[in-house]
């Protein structure tokens, strides 16, 4: 299990999730920040890039904000 701290930017051009040198993830994401979208893409991008199942990632903490803690259980 692995907890992860992302700052999220949505409205962007291109989805993408990258580590910065401090250790912390960025999510650049194509979602608006309406209804959960933003938030349904940062799992579905979490999960590509860890090789799990979407079930298998969650929002702990943020799920309003731009900075967010991402649990991700091992399968």
């Amino acid at each position: 299990m692995a907890t992860l701290q992302i700052k999220v930017k949505p409205n962007a051009r291109v989805s993408l999730l990258q580590q910065a040198a401090d250790g912390t993830w960025l999510a650049q994401l194509k979602s608006p920040p309406v209804e959960g979208k933003a938030n349904q893409e940062l799992i579905a991008l979490v999960a590509r890039q860890f090789g799990c199942r979407k079930s298998a990632v969650t929002i702990r903490s943020g799920a309003s904000g731009r900075t967010k803690l991402v649990q991700v259980d091992d399968d």
